[in-house]
């Protein structure tokens, strides 16, 4: 199975809080005390991007990245305000200041390495391939001639059509194409096709969603993604903090929490 998670190893940090205070004299002593107002951190996403961040039935923002973006607040002593964006102008808004960092299933690309500062890589997003746990598929070289399923218009068929192993010729035609992944799921399930190719992140959110003990994430794949939290270009101080939390994070067992809470483990 793939490796589900690529995390920080860096060393971690904290924020102190400040605490003063002053006496006087016995009879009209006053005393007073102050500490330094714990600071709000606004993190844009997109709340539609299910199930990195979306609105539940209660209309309140939730999700993977939300729950990470706010245990990771709790340890550097921010409050995490989510606000949602227009993805198209996602690195705009970072760079004005409207927000903080950008933390909603952001890929790592070359061209938005360039414009942002980004933590280290946390999870990975590969195109991975599905089958049911009863199939003889164990490789991607096995759907040679079998009936394979993705979403039409999706990067999971560029990845396929691209793919080094040429696979693709030899699926004995096209791909069977949906237009959501959901359809190409209840075909596996019910055996009209013999795999699906999805994005990991949101496959292994649908099993999980499903509550059915039927699937199967080969070794193989179609390509990966890294996501990462984004920041402005001059904001290491917050960029090593947040990598500090994550670090901690995937050490002591909560982030594999989170993860469980959220996708399908085999």
């Amino acid at each position: 199975m793939l490796d589900k998670l690529k995390r920080a190893a860096l060393i971690g940090t904290g924020l102190l809080l400040l605490a003063g205070c002053s006496g006087g004299a016995s009879d009209d002593a006053s005393a007073s005390s102050e500490a330094v107002a714990e600071e709000t951190l606004t993190v844009g996403l997109d709340d539609t991007f299910a199930p990195m961040g979306f609105r539940d039935d209660n209309n309140e923002i939730i999700g993977f990245d939300v729950d990470l973006a706010k245990e990771v607040g709790e340890r550097i002593g921010a409050e995490m305000v989510f606000q949602p964006i227009d993805w198209a102008m996602k690195e705009t808004e970072l760079d004005s200041g409207n927000i903080d960092m950008i933390w909603n299933g952001y890929a790592i690309t070359p061209e938005r390495a360039e414009k942002v500062l980004l933590s280290e890589p946390y999870i990975v997003d590969a195109q991975s391939i599905i089958v049911l746990k009863d199939s003889d598929i164990q490789t991607k070289a096995d759907l040679e001639g079998k009936l394979v399923s993705t979403q039409q218009s999706s990067s999971s068929v560029d990845k396929i059509m691209e793919d080094e192993s040429g696979i693709f010729g030899k699926l004995g035609g096209d791909l069977v194409l949906y237009p959501s992944n959901n359809n190409s799921f209840s075909d596996l399930e019910s055996g009209r096709v013999d795999a699906i190719v999805v994005g990991e992140v949101y496959g292994r959110y649908y099993m999980k969603q499903s509550g059915k003990d039927i699937y199967r994430v080969l070794e193989d794949n179609f390509g990966e993604d890294e996501m990462a939290v984004a920041f402005k270009k001059d904001n290491t101080e917050l960029q090593e903090r947040v990598d500090a939390a994550l670090a901690d994070m995937k050490e002591d067992g909560t982030f594999d929490e989170i993860y469980d809470k959220w996708f399908y483990s085999e």
